[in-house]
């Protein structure tokens, strides 16, 4: 990998995703326009914070816990969590913009106040999170990259894992989901070797969904295809 710096002085991290889909509707690029700035947790990206300053979290949500969604997807996990955890501050990372404008609308629809949104790489948020900051993290139904020459661009990798476990407090909860065998072998054996205990006495924990678990549209596509969800939680050492 290049050593290589952007001219904004941003190391050169190849990202591998969609930034953009199919056309937004206009209601969508309402919400990107009037609502996207206040709600930013503060300077992520390197044009506008190059000396990689920690975001002031406690200027942002007060003492609450910190709550980390990487990939929000469209957003339905992340709102539901944010409605039914009023207490915690939470922080969703997606790149994908069409995924940024469907969680603002659902931010609207629900009222919530306590959700912060970066659009943008969650390696670029991992730069400016102080450590030891986060109290529980979701990784739900990240890309699953299937070709094995694909492999190394999963987020179960070092690139993504060792700042993940700088971030999270001790006895923090990482929770992953996944439709993919070889994704869940390759999160079991990767994540333990980050700092993490796998949290598992029998089938059922991993095999059933948390209590507080809502399905998202990428789910019920898995399970639309004959695909079994694996519900995976880790707990921070």
């Amino acid at each position: 990998m290049s050593t290589e710096n952007h001219p904004s002085g941003a190391p050169w991290r190849n990202f591998y995703g969609r930034f953009k889909g199919k056309g937004l509707r206009p209601s969508q690029q309402t919400y990107l326009d009037e609502d996207l700035a206040k709600l930013s947790p503060g300077p992520v990206d390197w044009d506008v914070n190059p000396d990689r300053e920690p975001l002031d979290l406690k200027s942002l949500f007060g003492d609450r816990d910190i709550w980390l969604e990487i990939g929000f997807g469209g957003g339905e996990h992340m709102v539901h969590q944010a409605v039914h955890n009023p207490g915690i501050g939470l922080i969703g990372c997606e790149p994908y913009i069409n995924g940024v404008a469907m969680l603002l609308g659902k931010i609207r629809d629900s009222g919530a106040q306590n959700i912060a949104v970066h659009p943008g790489d969650v390696r670029d948020m991992f730069d400016v999170l102080p450590e030891n900051s986060v109290s529980r993290a979701f990784l739900l139904y990240p890309d699953p990259w299937p070709k094995k020459r694909h492999h190394r661009r999963r987020f179960v990798t070092p690139g993504y894992l060792e700042p993940l476990s700088r971030v999270l407090k001790s006895g923090a909860i990482f929770r992953v989901a996944t439709d993919i065998p070889d994704y869940v072998r390759q999160t079991l054996e990767e994540v333990p070797r980050h700092g993490f205990t796998w949290q598992a006495e029998r089938p059922a924990d991993w095999r059933e969904p948390w209590n507080d678990w809502i399905s998202t549209r990428y789910e019920q596509k898995a399970l639309r295809e004959g695909r079994r969800p694996h519900y995976l939680t880790f707990v921070k050492n």
